[in-house]
């Protein structure tokens, strides 16, 4: 299964992520910031995004075929990217869109293109709850538990 958290930067993917890694057994977590760093890629325009989205999920696709739980931490913000990739997996994909109204530090990131989901995906608002909650539902929408 690939478990995709999207949202703005600073509103809760990565601590999600990890907290889910911890609970699965044999699953590979894929952040953005590592992407950028590993492949030097340090354009944030559109078309920047775009290949770091792009490489993401070759390589979530990659493990994915390989038998591997694949964890991805990335803002992704084109929702066209997202729903085609989802399109893809098939029912092997689950979307988990994780946002705050906390200002967190990482505001000056935001991504003002940024796009919803609309459809097929799990909504968690870090507001007020704990990672335990929230931990909760995604193990409940991806029928883990």
């Amino acid at each position: 299964m690939i478990y995709w958290f999207t949202g703005q930067p600073g509103h809760g993917k990565t601590v999600l992520a990890t907290a889910l890694k911890q609970t699965l057994n044999n699953a590979f977590h894929v952040d953005g910031d590592d992407l950028r760093e590993l492949f030097d890629n340090k354009d944030y325009s559109e078309a920047g995004r775009r290949k770091n989205i792009e490489l993401a999920q070759h390589l979530a696709r990659f493990l994915h075929n390989k038998k591997q739980d694949v964890i991805v931490s990335l803002v992704s913000p084109y929702k066209d990217q997202r729903e085609v990739f989802k399109e893809k997996m098939t029912d092997n994909i689950k979307e988990i869109y994780v946002h705050t109204n906390e200002i967190r530090g990482r505001e000056k990131f935001h991504v003002k293109e940024y796009q919803h989901p609309t459809e097929n995906y799990l909504d968690i608002d870090t507001t007020d709850i704990s990672v335990e909650e929230c931990l909760k539902q995604i193990i409940s929408y991806a029928k883990l538990g």
